[in-house]
């Protein structure tokens, strides 16, 4: 089959390249620069490269007639501008409006949990962009996870650096927030086995590991796998503004995403119950586990 992968230059789809053509699929890779994509030469004849913004329409006309599935995996969560959802919307429904002219089947798009009335910014943009996508003329599939863990996600990067760089935290009272997190291995198997599964056209499903913890909870259990000490205090008066400049200055964070990223924090992210792991085979690893295999990954790195 051929497969057009929006976003193969980011961290899913960087990862998510090699398992699709494990299945013997033919991608097609869309990047904004194609100087600033690189792959193994074993993959070179398994892949089309073409350069797709999808802010310019026009640059849509190079995706391939003939594909047979696709996955939008874009986001401007890290843009400098605080207009980053319209701009969201915007590329959504250039790309419905591209890939309904294809021979398309399916469609899969990586959101954010959405189960809280009180979205963030951020993930009131996931949604809206999920509902754009889902009017195409196109069978539909929206996997929804909410904090990824794996080496290189900004969401383990940052554990990392405020557990390695503060042995003691005061920190914001949104760090007992519950969240479900999700090994990166786990996200992967999610999304390629999930490709032309009719069971799941369109229909959304929450994807996560089988531990709900706060964040308070993450970072403790990081702590204890790497051996470190961490005593952590929370204080109810730290403004999101000054939570995103502490994780801004203590850790490997952009400023924008720091404010995106705080503002999601506060909302609580739990998987709605649903029968995917089931119809996929999968047995979501727990959290111990996907932070000892990062850590792994980070070092063979």
């Amino acid at each position: 089959m051929k497969i057009l992968l929006t976003g193969a230059n980011g961290y899913i789809g960087k990862r998510l390249l090699s398992q699709l053509i494990a299945k013997g699929h033919f991608v097609v890779c869309t990047v904004r620069d194609k100087n600033r994509f690189s792959v193994s030469e074993d993959f070179q004849s398994k892949i089309e490269v073409i350069e797709v913004d999808t802010l310019k329409p026009e640059s849509l006309n190079a995706i391939p007639k003939d594909i047979d599935g696709a996955y939008y995996l874009v986001h401007s969560m890290t843009s400098s501008s605080n207009k980053f959802d319209e701009m969201e919307a915007e590329s959504a429904e250039n790309f419905k409006n591209a890939i309904s002219k294809t021979n398309i089947k399916h469609l899969i798009y990586l959101s954010g949990i959405v189960n809280d009335e009180k979205l963030s910014k951020h993930l009131k943009s996931r949604k809206n962009v999920e509902d754009i996508l889902s009017s195409g003329s196109y069978n539909f599939t929206t996997l929804r996870a909410g904090i990824i863990i794996g080496s290189g996600s900004a969401s383990f990067e940052i554990i990392r650096d405020l557990v390695e760089k503060l042995p003691v935290m005061v920190t914001p009272k949104w760090v007992l927030t519950k969240c479900q997190p999700i090994a990166i291995d786990d996200v992967l198997q999610y999304l390629s086995l999930t490709l032309f599964k009719e069971q799941t056209f369109n229909m959304s499903f929450d994807i996560g590991g089988p531990d709900v913890l706060t964040y308070k909870e993450m970072m403790l259990r990081f702590a204890k796998i790497r051996k470190s000490r961490l005593m952590i205090f929370t204080v109810p008066i730290m403004t999101p503004r000054l939570s995103s400049y502490w994780l801004y200055f203590v850790t490997s964070t952009h400023y924008r995403l720091a404010v995106n990223l705080v503002n999601s924090m506060k909302v609580e992210v739990i998987c709605k119950p649903n029968n995917l792991s089931k119809l996929l085979k999968i047995e979501p690893m727990r959290y111990d586990d996907a932070i000892k295999m990062a850590l792994l990954k980070s070092v063979k790195n």
